[in-house]
């Protein structure tokens, strides 16, 4: 079995998180990680009009992050990696401690200014 370069694993990467890089393909991501949806019903859970949500998907798509199963009329998604949800949760986690730092900055300038 051929293994990747590691130029090749870091074009991957940076594909990767290109496509990933818009609020609504991560509140997609989100929704889906919880089970299958269609375009309508992400539409309404994401607060979007319908060509928004297509765009978005399309874009989840193409780069394999989604994948879509016909179910008579419409197409069902589902996240073709259930280790996506583990990333979500890490980069909740990263977002979490980073408010935490700089809250921690906040709290100490705050200090610094009443002692003057």
């Amino acid at each position: 079995m051929p293994t990747a370069t590691t130029e090749e694993l870091q074009a991957f990467k940076a594909a990767f998180f290109k496509a990933l890089a818009h609020p609504v393909r991560i509140k997609i991501l989100e929704l889906l990680v919880n089970g299958e949806m269609n375009v309508q019903e992400l539409q309404e859970a994401l607060g979007v009009e319908q060509p928004v949500a297509s765009q978005q998907l399309a874009v989840l798509r193409v780069n394999n992050i989604v994948a879509g199963r016909k179910e008579g009329a419409s197409v069902r998604y589902s996240v073709r990696d259930p280790l996506i949800g583990d990333l979500l949760a890490i980069t909740r986690r990263i977002f979490n401690n980073h408010l935490v730092s700089t809250q921690g900055l906040l709290r100490q300038l705050k200090h610094e200014r009443r002692g003057r």
